[in-house]
């Protein structure tokens, strides 16, 4: 039978025991626990009191362990460690702050994920959760920090924060050598890439071509993908033109993975990407600084990101 709690030694006594183990030596022992000899060589006598048995043989300038001392020592000293070892688990764990946002798939893989990497070097000891998500979450969903909203100034909730428009313009890979797209001929040449989200006309290539004045083939060849990072995806791969939201792909606009075709018939969309606290939102007053300041960090950067991006584009 066990024996009760209430009649084990306290842990002082037995750390104390431990740290002499370990050493093998009451002055090394006391320098590791940051005490004097004697009071090492009290908590000892305390324990070997409480257990009703000598743990320690003292000679002039050495000790050893009695039987019941060593059986003591191994069992002890393990459990520390194991206690040492969650004890610095726990520890970091405090120490590390989460921030989660959540964005669309498309935006998350085309422009949030490649640049993680410069928040990941800047702030080492902030986690990222990322929550790509085909639908809008509400602010009310649990654990979540941010979140980028795709919309117009009334549609978002108030406080967001615009991180930057849209350039809408056709792109291609190079090796398709395409042109010009302003002609019903130039179209009917081209295999179309279409992101199929019901309600953005300016998206598709009906909405386009209906704004440039053209009218498309009637057996136009296209491709339907229901997320936009496939869409631009099969661009790069070659497989047609697509119509690309020139923020999200500026980095493939620079390193020739695609390229724009007729720059001057470029438009704007009438969203813009926006950044939402949700704590702002919920209106949440949380007492954790820590928190908080990860967040701060996190949001400063997303800010230096987007602005960058924007003088990126404004350049081309």
């Amino acid at each position: 039978m066990s024996k009760p709690l209430s009649k084990i030694p306290s842990l002082d006594l037995i750390r104390s025991f431990v740290a002499v183990g370990r050493r093998m030596s009451i002055t090394l022992a006391a320098e590791d626990l940051f005490v004097t000899q004697s009071a090492v060589s009290r908590q000892i006598r305390g324990l070997e009191e409480a257990i009703g048995t000598p743990l320690l043989v003292r000679g002039h300038r050495s000790i050893q362990f009695t039987a019941a001392g060593e059986r003591l020592f191994q069992s002890a000293d393990s459990s520390l460690r194991q206690l040492q070892d969650v004890l610095e688990v726990l520890d970091v764990q405090q120490q590390r702050k989460t921030v989660t946002i959540t964005a669309s798939i498309g935006f998350t893989a085309l422009w949030l994920l490649p640049r993680l990497i410069r928040f990941q070097q800047q702030c080492p000891d902030v986690d990222v959760r990322v929550a790509a998500d085909t639908k809008m979450l509400s602010v009310n969903t649990p654990g979540i920090d941010l979140a980028i909203r795709y919309g117009a100034p009334r549609d978002v909730p108030k406080g967001a924060l615009r991180l930057f428009g849209e350039t809408l313009v056709p792109v291609a890979h190079p090796s398709l050598k395409v042109q010009r797209l302003n002609t019903q001929r130039h179209f009917a040449k081209q295999v179309l890439l279409e992101f199929d989200l019901p309600g953005r006309q300016w998206l598709h290539w009906h909405g386009w071509c209906a704004a440039h004045g053209v009218e498309l083939p009637r057996n136009q060849r296209t491709q339907h993908y229901n997320q936009y990072d496939q869409v631009i995806q099969a661009a790069i791969a070659g497989q047609g033109v697509a119509i690309g939201r020139r923020e999200l792909i500026e980095p493939m606009l620079q390193d020739g993975r695609l390229e724009a075709i007729g720059e001057p018939d470029a438009r704007l969309s009438p969203f813009s990407y926006w950044l939402v606290n949700f704590a702002d939102v919920r209106a949440k007053d949380t007492s954790d600084a820590a928190s908080n300041a990860a967040l701060t960090r996190f949001i400063e950067w997303i800010k230096q990101e987007a602005d960058q991006g924007s003088k990126s584009s404004a350049c081309m």
